[in-house]
């Protein structure tokens, strides 16, 4: 049965917004069933079920019924975390959306992120692979409120879509969607997109735009000054991002970083460490947290270490501990049971 899975990054935020609008978010989180470390641990993998049960009962405790949109709207492109400067090398918002839409993959793998153009149109879709989960709704007005948000920075806070769609009927007044989006979206509809004009997708992301060029001076900046112990933890907090879809790789982290890839590798070799001995450690550190999980399969464990398959993680695995992965579980008391999680690897 295919489970959907959700990074806890999703909550950026979520204590502050929460705190605003009347909530204790430590109680909430417990009303979730969700652990409280979550909002310290961006990388920690959450139930998508659960995701969606917290934001319904946000929504309800609150009486807040617009919840998810105010906090998607609030999140912005903190969601994307420190990978959101993937797109410095970008030249478009067409090429920063590509990047980013890669990203989104990494963190969740409830949805389908598509980017069509039909003629002068350009349509971002969001397309929910488990449609009818309680709560979903406001999961998917999170989505489209930081959708709006990342086109807006990318863009200029005067862009503008030309369409809001959500698959759902309107969860509360529509004149209060109006004021929230600035346009009036459409309900009912096949999945939740936005519409823009595809003429956009070549505009230029210029240093003009004092946002865009503010959040990647201020990341820069941040970079410069961590000591080389703090450089090793950085580059790891990365890879454990990067890790699904196979993307872990030089390129990206240096991209991250703001340097050549070159001059990360010169990094590295001065503390007599390199790229590949920090992706090895993070892996065994992964792997070990995900094996006392028995819910979660060794193909979908796999993808989210960045294997192509099964097979080649429990070849790594016997080479780092000298014994396989269902053995370690045997020794570390990791009881089998009923797995829900037979889908593959973590994948949007």
């Amino acid at each position: 049965m295919f489970t959907p899975l959700v990074r806890a990054i999703a909550l950026h935020g979520f204590h502050e917004f929460a705190t605003a609008q009347g909530l204790n978010s430590a109680e909430i989180l417990r009303r979730a069933a969700l652990p409280q470390e979550c909002l310290r641990k961006p990388e920690m993998l959450l139930p998508y079920r659960r995701f969606c049960n917290l934001l319904d009962l946000c929504a309800t405790q609150s009486g807040n019924s617009l919840f998810g949109l105010q906090l998607g709207l609030y999140q912005g492109v903190g969601v994307f975390g420190d990978l959101f400067y993937l797109i410095r090398n970008t030249k478009t918002l067409g090429e920063a959306l590509a990047e980013l839409r890669a990203s989104y993959s990494l963190y969740f793998n409830d949805a389908d992120i598509e980017l069509d153009v039909e003629g002068e149109r350009a349509i971002l879709s969001y397309k929910l692979k488990e449609r009818d989960l309680p709560g979903v709704q406001q999961v998917e007005e999170s989505a489209c409120g930081v959708a709006l948000q990342l086109l807006r920075t990318l863009a200029g806070s005067d862009w503008q879509a030309r369409t809001v769609r959500f698959r759902h009927a309107p969860v509360n007044d529509e004149s209060i969607y109006l004021q929230e989006l600035g346009l009036q979206p459409r309900f009912g509809e096949a999945c939740t997109s936005l519409e823009f004009d595809s003429s956009d997708l070549a505009l230029a992301l210029s240093s003009k735009n004092e946002t865009l060029h503010g959040l990647i001076t201020r990341h820069i900046s941040k970079v410069e000054r961590l000591s080389a112990e703090e450089l090793s933890a950085y580059i790891q907090q990365l890879l454990r991002y990067l890790l699904p879809c196979g993307r872990a790789t030089t390129e990206k982290i240096a991209s991250c970083l703001a340097v050549h890839p070159r001059t990360l590798q010169h990094w590295l070799a001065q503390k007599d460490t390199s790229f590949q001995q920090l992706l090895d450690e993070t892996r065994q550190e992964q792997a070990s947290q995900y094996l006392l999980d028995p819910s979660i399969s060794m193909a979908q464990m796999s993808g989210l270490l960045g294997y192509s398959n099964p097979s080649a993680f429990n070849r790594a695995f016997i080479r780092w501990f000298g014994t396989t992965p269902s053995q370690w579980q045997k020794g570390h008391g990791v009881k089998k049971q009923p797995r829900l999680l037979r889908s593959g690897p973590f994948r949007g």
